[in-house]
């Protein structure tokens, strides 16, 4: 797949293709539709599909005092629009000076100019141009004046609750813990990502070392709680991806009084992974509880070991207990386990 960043990238005997446009962020079930029927367009006008989506998002753009995470990061969007055989990406910057182009100069110079579209695919809501004047009825007519082929992909429902595949759906269960419904709407597990940085060192001392993640940065967080997933790394030195059972733990770690909120995955049953620095993803599957505070270190640590074994069975993986302290390798992100 090629990744376009500005019109220079594009060839100049670049001579057609079949374009969507959209955020995409997440890429879910709805969002899937409308590109899984550009590129089947593609393919029978025997042309390249192309999506062209933003970055940042506009939302951060228009409203600079707003934050809006990102479901995924660009990176991973790109990957995720590779697995659905996209040809081209063009990730177009956005500016406030961009987005002060009408719906028709957007249609004809970038979509048509450019990126040369014989066919354009929007879902039902797309809404394009200066003030998002533009929606699926203007870009018909547009269609039909200009001689090239546009398709609405009509809004796709789940079956049990009739509501359709969105963002916003997306966002509401997580901010629920939801994340089983979540991977429902986007048809795999939610995933955060991030550096790993260090904490407080406090889980190394009672067999649970933690990669820490700072929340504020890492994506659509859940609402605060223990939670079974996978930590996702690459392996150094190769092109591989590893998938490691873990126990998360999202919340300001009120058994000392936390003040930032953070993301802390405990593999299960590893003392020797050496995570600092090092770009790191946590696939959600399950929650299993919320916060709370222990008054004994005897009690925390029972929970702590009740936690790893849920998580375990969550995951389908043989159960871990904790981890001896002094096997605990020196460099791993070490931090306590939000309780």
């Amino acid at each position: 797949m090629l990744v376009w960043r500005t019109p220079a990238d594009i060839p100049s005997d670049f001579e057609g293709s079949v374009v969507t446009v959209g955020v995409f962020d997440g890429v879910h079930k709805g969002h899937r539709a409308v590109i899984n029927e550009a590129v089947v367009e593609a393919r029978l006008l025997g042309v390249p599909s192309v999506v062209l989506t933003f970055d940042p998002h506009p939302a951060t753009v228009h409203n600079p005092d707003r934050t809006v995470p990102l479901v995924i990061s660009v990176e991973d969007r790109l990957r995720r629009l590779e697995a659905l055989d996209v040809d081209i990406v063009y990730v177009q910057h956005y500016t406030r000076d961009y987005s002060q182009a009408t719906a028709e100069e957007f249609i004809l110079d970038q979509l048509v100019g450019e990126l040369k579209a014989k066919s354009i695919v929007v879902g039902e809501d797309a809404r394009f141009g200066r003030d998002n004047s533009g929606d699926c009825d203007f870009l018909m007519d547009m269609a039909d004046k200009h001689g090239f082929t546009a398709t609405v992909v009509s809004d796709l429902e789940d079956d049990a609750s009739g509501r359709r595949w969105s963002s916003t759906w997306l966002r509401e269960v997580l901010d629920r813990g939801d994340v089983k419904a979540a991977t429902k709407v986007l048809g795999r597990l939610h995933r955060l990502r991030g550096t790993v940085v260090h904490g407080h060192k406090r889980g190394r001392e009672l067999g649970f070392p933690t990669a820490n993640l700072q929340a504020s940065s890492a994506g659509v967080v859940p609402k605060d709680g223990v939670y079974a997933g996978w930590l996702v790394r690459d392996v150094p030195g190769t092109s591989a991806v590893e998938n490691l059972p873990a126990a998360i733990s999202i919340g300001t770690n009120p058994q000392f009084d936390g003040k930032g909120r953070t993301v802390e995955a405990h593999v299960l049953g590893r003392a020797d992974l050496d995570l600092y620095g090092e770009d790191i993803a946590i696939d959600l599957v399950a929650y299993l509880r919320p916060m709370v505070s222990f008054d004994r270190v005897e009690t925390l640590l029972e929970q702590m070991d009740e936690d790893l074994r849920q998580s375990a069975l969550a995951l389908g993986v043989p159960v871990s207990g904790r981890v001896d302290p002094t096997q605990v390798t020196a460099g791993l992100q070490a931090e306590e386990f939000n309780l």
